[in-house]
């Protein structure tokens, strides 16, 4: 069963600049995807190997103004509509409502439909918007045309700090933004929301403390994290492995990939809180 997708973001930029953002086509081709094209209010079209059925435009613009974007976009035979708007939270921040129609959760989980990415493509895009608005680098995004899942960052903060942040359950969990409770040995358990949770949570499977962690989760692969500390930073590599490479799971790794955002985040912000809320406020 279909339902709308709906995820609230919090953004350290005003209105008009993340206006901006949305509907300038260079923008876009930095933060979204790798081609686009925005003609208000006749056109807004975004397409390319980080765009799901990126072969070519599937948008179709409904509603244009300057707080909300409205938009059709077939995916997989079907006509969905996403609606994005913008609300005043103070003078340097906005409030991000996107919500997308036609998702299913398990088709996600299934991966049955490339509409199954849906939820974790925009985590990722929003993200990446929050560090363009802030005037930070972009992370990496999912290429929808590449079975070799793997990505590197290079995080502000020294190594030990980080390899506590990806081992630690309180912390994994507030930078992801759900509860993970995790055993750090090799055998120990992975288990996203608590272990009382997870009736089959993931494995860790190996541990070097300070330099690399792998996670086995079954038919999604293996997920293994690189770290190597340098003058106070940390280069962190992360690869998906394992998995069969005609159906590569791109909706999970959408989802590392706006977690790892955050963990840059948790890292080098002062006054870091999470780019996605619970509820508008």
């Amino acid at each position: 069963m279909t339902e709308p997708m709906t995820l609230h973001a919090r953004l350290a930029a005003p209105v008009k600049d993340v206006h901006q953002a949305l509907t300038d086509p260079a923008a876009l081709r930095v933060w979204l995807a790798e081609h686009a094209e925005v003609d208000l209010p006749e056109r807004y079209e975004f397409w390319g190997r980080y765009t799901p059925e990126g072969d070519a435009p599937h948008q179709r613009l409904l509603h244009a103004d300057d707080r909300t974007l409205r938009l059709a976009w077939s995916l997989d035979g079907v006509e969905t509509t996403v609606e994005i708007t913008l609300a005043e939270d103070g003078p340097e921040s906005t409030i991000l409502t996107l919500s997308q129609s036609h998702f299913d959760y398990q088709e996600m989980i299934s991966g049955s439909s490339i509409r199954g990415v849906l939820q974790t493509f925009w985590c990722q895009a929003l993200a990446n918007l929050a560090d363009y608005v802030e005037g930070r680098e972009i992370g990496p995004r999912c290429d929808f045309t590449d079975p070799v899942l793997r990505g590197e960052v290079v995080i502000a903060a020294p190594v030990e700090k980080v390899y506590h942040s990806l081992i630690d359950s309180a912390e994994v969990s507030a930078w992801f933004g759900f509860p993970i409770e995790i055993e750090p040995q090799v055998g120990g358990r992975f288990a996203m929301g608590g272990i009382d949770n997870d009736p089959q949570p993931a494995k860790i499977i190996d541990l070097d403390p300070g330099r690399s962690i792998s996670v086995d989760w079954g038919s999604a692969g293996v997920m293994s994290w690189e770290l190597e500390g340098s003058e106070g930073h940390t280069r962190l590599t992360f690869v998906s492995s394992g998995f069969d490479e005609t159906r590569p799971p791109y909706a999970g790794w959408g989802g590392w990939l706006a977690g790892v955002a955050e963990l840059r985040r948790f890292h080098e912000l002062d006054d870091w809180r999470p780019i996605l809320l619970a509820e508008a406020p």
